[in-house]
Protein backbone atom coordinates (compact mmCIF):
# COMPACT_ATOMS: atom_id res chain seq x y z
CA UNK A 1 0.00 0.00 0.00
CA UNK A 2 3.29 2.15 0.43
CA UNK A 3 3.59 2.30 -3.35
CA UNK A 4 0.41 3.96 -3.61
CA UNK A 5 1.77 7.27 -1.93
CA UNK A 6 5.39 7.24 -3.16
CA UNK A 7 4.24 10.47 -5.26
CA UNK A 8 4.16 12.30 -1.93
CA UNK A 9 8.10 12.26 -1.38
CA UNK A 10 8.75 15.26 -3.50
CA UNK A 11 7.62 18.29 -1.79
CA UNK A 12 6.19 20.18 -4.42
CA UNK A 13 3.73 17.18 -5.06
CA UNK A 14 2.54 17.53 -1.12
CA UNK A 15 1.84 21.20 -1.02
CA UNK A 16 0.25 21.12 -4.64
CA UNK A 17 -1.64 17.98 -3.58
CA UNK A 18 -2.84 19.99 0.05
CA UNK A 19 -3.63 23.09 -1.65
CA UNK A 20 -5.88 21.04 -4.00
CA UNK A 21 -7.57 19.32 -1.70
CA UNK A 22 -9.26 22.06 -0.10
CA UNK A 23 -9.89 23.88 -3.08
CA UNK A 24 -11.72 20.39 -4.27
CA UNK A 25 -13.60 20.43 -0.98
CA UNK A 26 -15.10 23.49 -1.66
CA UNK A 27 -15.39 22.44 -5.81
CA UNK A 28 -17.70 19.94 -5.20
CA UNK A 29 -20.12 21.91 -2.18
CA UNK A 30 -20.58 24.61 -5.16
CA UNK A 31 -21.61 21.62 -7.49
CA UNK A 32 -23.60 19.81 -5.44
CA UNK A 33 -25.25 23.21 -3.94
CA UNK A 34 -26.06 24.55 -8.04
CA UNK A 35 -27.36 21.48 -8.79
CA UNK A 36 -29.40 21.47 -5.91
CA UNK A 37 -30.74 25.23 -6.34
CA UNK A 38 -31.54 24.35 -10.00
CA UNK A 39 -33.29 21.92 -9.41
CA UNK A 40 -35.70 22.85 -6.14
CA UNK A 41 -35.52 26.82 -5.73
CA UNK A 42 -35.20 28.14 -9.67
CA UNK A 43 -37.23 25.22 -11.21
CA UNK A 44 -39.90 22.40 -9.97
CA UNK A 45 -37.95 19.88 -10.23
CA UNK A 46 -36.38 20.04 -13.93
CA UNK A 47 -33.88 17.49 -14.10
CA UNK A 48 -33.47 18.96 -17.87
CA UNK A 49 -32.06 22.46 -16.36
CA UNK A 50 -29.69 20.56 -14.48
CA UNK A 51 -28.36 19.13 -17.51
CA UNK A 52 -28.64 22.58 -19.37
CA UNK A 53 -26.06 23.80 -16.41
CA UNK A 54 -23.81 20.99 -17.08
CA UNK A 55 -23.81 21.29 -21.11
CA UNK A 56 -22.33 25.11 -20.66
CA UNK A 57 -20.24 24.15 -17.80
CA UNK A 58 -18.39 21.62 -19.91
CA UNK A 59 -19.23 22.73 -23.73
CA UNK A 60 -15.94 25.51 -23.96
CA UNK A 61 -13.64 22.16 -23.37
CA UNK A 62 -14.71 21.51 -26.60
CA UNK A 63 -15.21 24.86 -28.34
CA UNK A 64 -11.85 25.77 -27.31
CA UNK A 65 -9.81 23.16 -27.72
CA UNK A 66 -7.34 23.98 -30.22
CA UNK A 67 -6.34 26.89 -27.55
CA UNK A 68 -6.47 25.18 -24.69
CA UNK A 69 -4.21 22.37 -25.42
CA UNK A 70 -2.16 24.69 -27.06
CA UNK A 71 -1.63 27.35 -24.35
CA UNK A 72 -0.54 24.17 -21.45
CA UNK A 73 1.99 23.18 -24.36
CA UNK A 74 3.20 26.23 -24.71
CA UNK A 75 2.90 28.50 -21.67
CA UNK A 76 4.16 28.64 -18.06
CA UNK A 77 1.92 26.18 -16.25
CA UNK A 78 2.77 27.32 -12.95
CA UNK A 79 1.52 31.03 -13.84
CA UNK A 80 -1.49 29.70 -16.37
CA UNK A 81 -3.09 27.93 -13.15
CA UNK A 82 -2.10 31.44 -10.24
CA UNK A 83 -5.14 33.21 -12.91
CA UNK A 84 -7.31 30.16 -14.25
CA UNK A 85 -7.82 29.84 -10.42
CA UNK A 86 -8.18 32.80 -8.99
CA UNK A 87 -11.03 33.55 -12.10
CA UNK A 88 -12.76 30.61 -10.45
CA UNK A 89 -12.66 31.95 -7.36
CA UNK A 90 -13.99 35.08 -8.34
CA UNK A 91 -16.72 33.86 -10.06
CA UNK A 92 -18.03 31.54 -6.87
CA UNK A 93 -17.91 34.66 -5.31
CA UNK A 94 -19.69 36.75 -7.67
CA UNK A 95 -22.35 34.15 -7.84
CA UNK A 96 -22.72 33.66 -4.00
CA UNK A 97 -23.24 37.51 -3.56
CA UNK A 98 -26.04 37.36 -6.30
CA UNK A 99 -27.34 34.25 -4.53
CA UNK A 100 -27.42 35.93 -0.64
CA UNK A 101 -28.69 39.42 -2.27
CA UNK A 102 -32.12 37.34 -3.45
CA UNK A 103 -31.19 38.23 -6.94
CA UNK A 104 -30.41 35.24 -8.65
CA UNK A 105 -32.08 33.94 -11.53
CA UNK A 106 -31.84 30.79 -13.30
CA UNK A 107 -30.40 32.41 -16.01
CA UNK A 108 -27.82 33.85 -14.00
CA UNK A 109 -26.77 30.22 -12.91
CA UNK A 110 -26.23 29.80 -16.93
CA UNK A 111 -24.08 32.80 -17.39
CA UNK A 112 -21.85 31.73 -14.37
CA UNK A 113 -22.15 28.02 -15.28
CA UNK A 114 -20.48 29.05 -19.49
CA UNK A 115 -18.01 31.57 -17.31
CA UNK A 116 -16.46 28.96 -15.41
CA UNK A 117 -16.61 26.39 -17.98
CA UNK A 118 -14.29 28.72 -20.27
CA UNK A 119 -11.84 29.38 -17.51
CA UNK A 120 -11.96 25.56 -16.54
CA UNK A 121 -10.68 24.94 -20.01
CA UNK A 122 -7.89 26.45 -19.96
CA UNK A 123 -7.32 24.94 -15.97
CA UNK A 124 -7.40 21.69 -16.75
CA UNK A 125 -5.16 20.52 -19.52
CA UNK A 126 -2.35 22.50 -17.35
CA UNK A 127 -3.25 20.78 -14.19
CA UNK A 128 -3.23 17.81 -15.71
CA UNK A 129 -0.04 18.02 -17.26
CA UNK A 130 1.58 20.24 -14.30
CA UNK A 131 1.67 16.85 -12.32
CA UNK A 132 4.61 15.86 -14.60
CA UNK A 133 6.88 18.85 -13.59
CA UNK A 134 6.04 18.35 -9.59
CA UNK A 135 6.48 14.50 -9.62
CA UNK A 136 8.46 13.28 -12.85
CA UNK A 137 7.95 10.31 -15.13
CA UNK A 138 9.02 8.01 -13.31
CA UNK A 139 6.15 8.62 -11.11
CA UNK A 140 3.80 10.71 -13.18
CA UNK A 141 1.11 7.41 -13.74
CA UNK A 142 1.14 7.18 -9.27
CA UNK A 143 0.86 10.76 -8.83
CA UNK A 144 -2.41 11.84 -11.96
CA UNK A 145 -4.31 8.98 -9.41
CA UNK A 146 -3.13 10.47 -6.33
CA UNK A 147 -4.97 13.31 -7.64
CA UNK A 148 -8.03 11.43 -8.82
CA UNK A 149 -8.11 9.82 -4.95
CA UNK A 150 -7.88 13.70 -3.70
CA UNK A 151 -10.66 14.98 -6.07
CA UNK A 152 -12.92 12.10 -4.62
CA UNK A 153 -11.66 12.12 -1.13
CA UNK A 154 -13.00 16.09 -1.47
CA UNK A 155 -15.82 14.61 -3.20
CA UNK A 156 -16.97 12.60 -0.02
CA UNK A 157 -16.75 15.40 2.52
CA UNK A 158 -18.01 18.45 -0.28
CA UNK A 159 -21.32 17.31 -0.99
CA UNK A 160 -22.28 16.22 2.91
CA UNK A 161 -21.00 19.48 4.16
CA UNK A 162 -22.95 21.23 1.27
CA UNK A 163 -25.87 19.24 2.55
CA UNK A 164 -25.70 19.74 5.94
CA UNK A 165 -25.58 24.02 5.35
CA UNK A 166 -28.35 23.83 2.72
CA UNK A 167 -30.41 22.09 5.53
CA UNK A 168 -30.25 25.62 7.24
CA UNK A 169 -28.79 28.17 5.33
CA UNK A 170 -28.57 29.50 1.80
CA UNK A 171 -26.48 28.43 -0.90
CA UNK A 172 -25.02 31.52 -1.77
CA UNK A 173 -23.22 30.84 1.95
CA UNK A 174 -22.11 27.36 0.40
CA UNK A 175 -20.90 29.34 -3.08
CA UNK A 176 -19.01 31.92 -0.73
CA UNK A 177 -17.29 29.00 1.09
CA UNK A 178 -16.26 27.95 -2.23
CA UNK A 179 -14.75 31.01 -3.59
CA UNK A 180 -11.97 31.39 0.40
CA UNK A 181 -10.98 27.71 -0.79
CA UNK A 182 -9.50 28.96 -3.78
CA UNK A 183 -6.80 30.69 -1.29
CA UNK A 184 -5.36 27.41 -0.17
CA UNK A 185 -4.98 26.40 -3.86
CA UNK A 186 -3.14 29.73 -4.37
CA UNK A 187 -0.89 29.53 -1.86
CA UNK A 188 0.18 26.61 -2.68
CA UNK A 189 0.95 27.47 -6.09
CA UNK A 190 3.42 30.63 -3.98
CA UNK A 191 5.03 27.96 -2.20
CA UNK A 192 6.37 25.58 -4.89
CA UNK A 193 10.33 25.31 -5.09
CA UNK A 194 10.41 26.38 -8.92
CA UNK A 195 14.23 24.97 -8.82
CA UNK A 196 12.86 21.95 -8.02
CA UNK A 197 10.85 21.36 -10.83
CA UNK A 198 11.47 18.15 -13.29
CA UNK A 199 13.00 19.59 -16.74
CA UNK A 200 9.72 19.66 -19.36
CA UNK A 201 10.05 19.47 -23.15
CA UNK A 202 8.50 22.44 -24.11
CA UNK A 203 6.51 22.37 -27.83
CA UNK A 204 7.99 24.74 -30.64
CA UNK A 205 6.16 27.63 -31.47
CA UNK A 206 5.31 26.76 -35.61
CA UNK A 207 2.78 26.97 -37.85
CA UNK A 208 0.44 24.15 -38.10
CA UNK A 209 0.99 23.91 -34.42
CA UNK A 210 -2.70 23.79 -32.93
CA UNK A 211 -3.54 21.03 -35.54
CA UNK A 212 -1.08 18.76 -34.63
CA UNK A 213 -2.80 17.14 -31.22
CA UNK A 214 -5.16 15.70 -33.74
CA UNK A 215 -2.71 14.68 -36.14
CA UNK A 216 -0.94 13.09 -33.65
CA UNK A 217 -4.14 11.01 -32.21
CA UNK A 218 -5.43 10.24 -35.62
CA UNK A 219 -2.13 8.62 -36.26
CA UNK A 220 -2.37 6.23 -33.17
CA UNK A 221 -5.46 3.50 -33.46
CA UNK A 222 -4.71 2.80 -29.42
CA UNK A 223 -5.90 6.71 -28.64
CA UNK A 224 -8.40 6.97 -31.23
CA UNK A 225 -10.09 3.53 -29.35
CA UNK A 226 -9.11 4.84 -26.14
CA UNK A 227 -10.65 8.03 -26.55
CA UNK A 228 -13.60 6.76 -28.43
CA UNK A 229 -14.65 4.86 -25.37
CA UNK A 230 -14.28 7.73 -23.21
CA UNK A 231 -16.47 9.35 -25.19
CA UNK A 232 -19.24 7.28 -25.14
CA UNK A 233 -18.97 6.88 -20.80
CA UNK A 234 -18.34 10.80 -20.41
CA UNK A 235 -21.46 11.70 -22.54
CA UNK A 236 -24.08 9.30 -21.83
CA UNK A 237 -22.82 7.83 -18.42
CA UNK A 238 -20.64 10.43 -16.41
CA UNK A 239 -23.75 12.33 -15.74
CA UNK A 240 -24.16 11.64 -11.81
CA UNK A 241 -25.52 15.21 -10.34
CA UNK A 242 -28.50 14.06 -13.05
CA UNK A 243 -28.81 10.81 -12.05
CA UNK A 244 -28.55 11.36 -7.90
CA UNK A 245 -30.30 14.38 -7.70
CA UNK A 246 -33.47 12.84 -10.04
CA UNK A 247 -33.36 9.79 -8.26
CA UNK A 248 -33.70 11.75 -4.47
CA UNK A 249 -36.37 14.32 -5.49
CA UNK A 250 -38.67 12.04 -8.00
CA UNK A 251 -38.01 8.33 -7.02
CA UNK A 252 -36.56 8.52 -2.55
CA UNK A 253 -38.61 12.02 -2.14
CA UNK A 254 -35.54 12.91 -0.13
CA UNK A 255 -33.92 16.73 0.90
CA UNK A 256 -30.66 18.35 -0.23
CA UNK A 257 -28.62 16.47 3.17
CA UNK A 258 -29.63 13.35 1.44
CA UNK A 259 -28.84 14.62 -2.00
CA UNK A 260 -25.47 15.23 -0.49
CA UNK A 261 -24.49 11.66 1.33
CA UNK A 262 -25.62 9.69 -1.62
CA UNK A 263 -22.97 11.98 -3.52
CA UNK A 264 -20.27 11.33 -0.94
CA UNK A 265 -21.39 7.76 -0.80
CA UNK A 266 -20.20 7.44 -4.58
CA UNK A 267 -17.24 9.45 -3.63
CA UNK A 268 -16.24 7.33 -1.09
CA UNK A 269 -16.43 3.84 -3.82
CA UNK A 270 -14.52 6.48 -6.50
CA UNK A 271 -11.61 6.53 -3.38
CA UNK A 272 -11.15 2.91 -3.32
CA UNK A 273 -10.42 3.26 -7.58
CA UNK A 274 -8.51 6.01 -7.65
CA UNK A 275 -6.11 4.27 -4.97
CA UNK A 276 -6.60 0.87 -6.70
CA UNK A 277 -5.25 2.39 -10.02
CA UNK A 278 -2.42 4.22 -8.12
CA UNK A 279 -0.73 0.81 -7.28
CA UNK A 280 -0.53 -0.51 -10.65
CA UNK A 281 3.01 0.62 -11.86
CA UNK A 282 1.57 1.64 -15.64
CA UNK A 283 -2.37 1.56 -16.64
CA UNK A 284 -3.46 -0.94 -19.37
CA UNK A 285 -5.74 -0.78 -21.71
CA UNK A 286 -7.34 -4.04 -20.47
CA UNK A 287 -8.10 -2.30 -17.26
CA UNK A 288 -10.36 0.00 -19.31
CA UNK A 289 -12.45 -2.76 -20.54
CA UNK A 290 -12.74 -4.08 -16.89
CA UNK A 291 -13.53 -1.28 -15.75
CA UNK A 292 -16.36 -0.07 -17.88
CA UNK A 293 -17.96 -3.32 -17.79
CA UNK A 294 -18.38 -2.98 -14.26
CA UNK A 295 -19.81 0.37 -14.94
CA UNK A 296 -22.27 -0.80 -17.21
CA UNK A 297 -23.22 -3.01 -14.72
CA UNK A 298 -23.43 -1.09 -11.60
CA UNK A 299 -25.69 1.71 -13.69
CA UNK A 300 -28.13 -1.46 -14.21
CA UNK A 301 -27.80 -2.76 -10.66
CA UNK A 302 -28.62 1.10 -9.44
CA UNK A 303 -31.26 1.56 -11.26
CA UNK A 304 -33.72 -1.24 -10.04
CA UNK A 305 -32.84 -0.98 -6.37
CA UNK A 306 -35.67 -0.24 -4.36
CA UNK A 307 -34.95 1.25 -1.60
CA UNK A 308 -32.63 4.66 -0.80
CA UNK A 309 -30.32 2.87 1.14
CA UNK A 310 -29.56 -0.31 -1.31
CA UNK A 311 -29.17 2.44 -3.98
CA UNK A 312 -26.32 4.18 -2.01
CA UNK A 313 -24.46 0.77 -1.88
CA UNK A 314 -24.21 0.46 -5.78
CA UNK A 315 -23.25 3.73 -6.29
CA UNK A 316 -20.26 2.77 -4.71
CA UNK A 317 -19.98 0.31 -6.68
CA UNK A 318 -20.26 2.40 -9.71
CA UNK A 319 -18.01 5.20 -8.35
CA UNK A 320 -15.39 3.11 -8.20
CA UNK A 321 -15.38 1.64 -11.81
CA UNK A 322 -15.91 4.97 -13.07
CA UNK A 323 -12.67 6.40 -11.12
CA UNK A 324 -10.84 3.22 -12.35
CA UNK A 325 -12.11 3.84 -15.69
CA UNK A 326 -11.04 7.32 -15.88
CA UNK A 327 -8.33 7.50 -13.76
CA UNK A 328 -6.78 4.62 -15.50
CA UNK A 329 -7.24 6.38 -19.28
CA UNK A 330 -5.45 9.58 -17.78
CA UNK A 331 -2.75 7.87 -17.15
CA UNK A 332 -2.51 5.57 -20.46
CA UNK A 333 -2.83 8.50 -22.40
CA UNK A 334 -0.56 10.76 -20.70
CA UNK A 335 2.67 7.87 -20.55
CA UNK A 336 2.00 6.64 -24.17
CA UNK A 337 2.08 10.06 -25.95
CA UNK A 338 5.33 12.50 -26.29
CA UNK A 339 5.73 14.74 -23.55
CA UNK A 340 6.24 17.72 -26.35
CA UNK A 341 2.33 16.59 -27.38
CA UNK A 342 1.45 16.03 -23.78
CA UNK A 343 -0.50 19.30 -22.93
CA UNK A 344 -2.34 18.85 -26.84
CA UNK A 345 -3.25 15.64 -26.26
CA UNK A 346 -4.65 15.80 -22.57
CA UNK A 347 -6.54 18.93 -23.74
CA UNK A 348 -8.01 16.81 -26.82
CA UNK A 349 -8.93 13.79 -23.99
CA UNK A 350 -10.85 16.57 -21.54
CA UNK A 351 -12.89 18.00 -24.30
CA UNK A 352 -13.88 14.45 -25.13
CA UNK A 353 -14.57 13.82 -21.33
CA UNK A 354 -16.81 17.13 -20.87
CA UNK A 355 -17.54 18.35 -24.52
CA UNK A 356 -19.98 15.48 -24.95
CA UNK A 357 -21.80 17.13 -21.79
CA UNK A 358 -23.78 19.30 -23.83
CA UNK A 359 -24.93 15.99 -26.28
CA UNK A 360 -25.44 13.59 -23.29
CA UNK A 361 -26.61 16.04 -19.95
CA UNK A 362 -29.41 17.32 -21.85
CA UNK A 363 -30.81 14.04 -22.82
CA UNK A 364 -30.28 12.44 -19.95
CA UNK A 365 -32.12 14.95 -18.15
CA UNK A 366 -35.05 14.51 -20.75
CA UNK A 367 -35.26 11.09 -20.30
CA UNK A 368 -35.65 11.49 -16.35
CA UNK A 369 -38.10 14.04 -17.12
CA UNK A 370 -39.86 11.62 -19.42
CA UNK A 371 -39.54 8.66 -18.82
CA UNK A 372 -38.14 8.56 -14.93
CA UNK A 373 -34.93 8.78 -13.46
CA UNK A 374 -34.26 5.04 -13.50
CA UNK A 375 -34.50 4.70 -17.54
CA UNK A 376 -31.91 8.08 -17.30
CA UNK A 377 -29.33 5.54 -15.56
CA UNK A 378 -29.71 2.78 -18.25
CA UNK A 379 -28.43 5.12 -20.48
CA UNK A 380 -25.39 4.86 -18.85
CA UNK A 381 -25.28 1.46 -18.54
CA UNK A 382 -25.76 1.56 -22.62
CA UNK A 383 -22.72 3.71 -22.29
CA UNK A 384 -20.21 1.12 -20.50
CA UNK A 385 -21.18 -1.75 -22.71
CA UNK A 386 -20.98 -0.06 -25.88
CA UNK A 387 -17.57 1.12 -24.44
CA UNK A 388 -16.17 -2.56 -23.77
CA UNK A 389 -17.56 -3.22 -27.52
CA UNK A 390 -15.08 -0.64 -28.94
CA UNK A 391 -12.22 -1.76 -26.83
CA UNK A 392 -12.94 -5.60 -27.59
CA UNK A 393 -12.93 -4.25 -31.52
CA UNK A 394 -9.71 -2.77 -31.19
CA UNK A 395 -8.12 -5.86 -29.20
CA UNK A 396 -9.57 -8.40 -31.65
CA UNK A 397 -8.62 -5.96 -34.66
CA UNK A 398 -5.20 -4.89 -34.03
CA UNK A 399 -3.85 -6.39 -31.08
CA UNK A 400 -4.51 -10.05 -32.23
CA UNK A 401 -7.22 -11.15 -29.38
CA UNK A 402 -7.68 -14.58 -29.11
CA UNK A 403 -10.03 -16.99 -27.09
CA UNK A 404 -9.10 -20.79 -26.56
CA UNK A 405 -9.42 -23.60 -24.74
CA UNK A 406 -6.35 -24.81 -22.68
CA UNK A 407 -6.69 -27.78 -19.71
CA UNK A 408 -10.40 -27.13 -19.49
CA UNK A 409 -10.15 -23.42 -19.27
CA UNK A 410 -10.97 -20.45 -21.21
CA UNK A 411 -7.98 -18.75 -21.97
CA UNK A 412 -7.33 -15.37 -23.80
CA UNK A 413 -3.81 -14.23 -25.48
CA UNK A 414 -2.98 -11.09 -27.28
CA UNK A 415 -0.10 -9.28 -29.05
CA UNK A 416 2.01 -7.37 -26.01
CA UNK A 417 3.16 -4.93 -28.94
CA UNK A 418 1.82 -1.89 -28.26
CA UNK A 419 1.61 1.28 -31.16
CA UNK A 420 3.40 3.78 -28.39
CA UNK A 421 6.07 0.95 -28.03
CA UNK A 422 6.32 0.55 -31.87
CA UNK A 423 6.84 4.57 -32.08
CA UNK A 424 9.64 4.62 -29.46
CA UNK A 425 11.57 1.32 -31.31
CA UNK A 426 11.29 3.33 -34.80
CA UNK A 427 12.69 6.74 -33.51
CA UNK A 428 15.71 4.56 -31.64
Amino acid sequence: MLGAFRSLRSYNYRVWSAGGLVSNVGTWMQRTAQDWLVLTELTHKNATAVGIVMALQFGPQLLLLPLTGYAADHLDRRKLLLVTQALMGLLALGLGLLTLAGWVRLWHVYVFAGLLGAVAAFDAPARQTFVSELAGENDLSNAVALNSTSFNAARMIGPAVAGALLASMSAGWVFLLNAFSYVAVLASLGLLRTAEFHPRLRAEHRRGGLMEGFRYVWGRRDLRAVLLMLFLIGTFGLNFPIFIAAMVVKVFHGEANQYGLLTSLMAAGSVAGALFAAQQARPRLGYLLGAALCFGIGCVLAAVMPTYVWFGVMLMLVGMAAQTYTTSTNSLVQLSTEPAMRGRVIAIQFAIAMGGTPIGAPLVGWVADTLGPRWSLGLGALSGLAAVAVGLRYFVRYRQLRMFVEGGRLRFSVSLTTEASRAVAEKA
